[in-house]
């Protein structure tokens, strides 16, 4: 999937000029978190998010500097923090240097881009016209789209056996004597674990196998070291 998939075509956006409160009443109307700056020329200039309201006058949340400390800010330092918190216009507060993506962007590439520059939000761009935006809640919302049950042709068990199998078999982790068992989509595991994290990981490569509708862990744990040997919590379950 791409940008052009997920992304919010009708993007709210603000000017340079729009003043902090007309933004700030905007992003609680609409319940978004930030908005995209686009001037008369309809060029994007900015992002403005509620981060950049943290440190504000109004409110009492200017920073305050010891005395030396504020000898070695300098002027122009302390002139940028005077106006982010006491300037009156969205290109007073606004971060100038947008990171954005093209329609075609992957969304692994829109993930890592998120995470490296810790943002919650992405531009869209179609040369250079914004014509969408991607934040974590349209990647959430993909998420929550996406049918887990496909309708396959080959999704008989002995299909789905196999695909579990080779899911599991291709990790590092992987059971010892790692087996699958299937009747009517509904999953078995079997074999031997030697951590908790490799039980969980197990249970989430069946569980996220296309035609499986359930999964049962007959795993069973032993200590590497000691040889310690303790039954499948299912198993033990329903056995006693």
């Amino acid at each position: 999937m791409h940008a052009i998939h997920v992304m919010t075509r009708d993007v709210v956006a603000v000017t340079p000029h729009t003043t902090i409160e007309e933004a700030a009443k905007i992003m609680l109307q609409m319940h978004i978190s930030g908005l995209p700056v686009i001037d008369d020329a309809g060029n994007l200039v900015g992002v403005v998010s509620e981060s950049d309201f943290l440190r504000r006058s109004e409110i009492g949340t200017g920073r305050r500097h010891a005395a030396w400390l504020k000898f070695f800010m300098g002027p122009r330092r302390a002139a940028a923090e005077f106006i982010h918190e006491r300037g009156r216009k969205v290109e007073d507060v606004m971060t100038r240097e947008v990171i954005t993506v093209q329609e075609e962007t992957s969304l692994a590439e829109i993930v890592a881009l998120m995470e490296k520059h810790d943002i919650k939000r992405l531009p869209v761009m179609r040369g250079k016209s914004t014509i969408g935006i991607v934040t974590r809640n349209n990647l959430l919302q993909a998420m929550a789209g996406l049918a887990h049950e496909i309708p396959d042709p080959k999704a008989d068990d002995e299909h789905i056996c196999q695909r579990v199998m080779r899911a599991v078999e291709a990790t590092d982790w992987r059971p010892i004597g790692f087996r699958v068992t299937c009747r009517r989509g509904v999953v078995h595991l079997h074999g031997l674990i030697t951590t908790g994290e490799a039980r969980r990981a197990t249970i989430i490569a069946a569980e996220n196998t296309n035609g499986v509708k359930e999964v049962h862990d007959h795993l069973c744990f032993v200590d590497s070291y000691s040889g310690y040997y303790v039954e499948p919590p299912e198993d033990m379950k329903a056995a006693g």
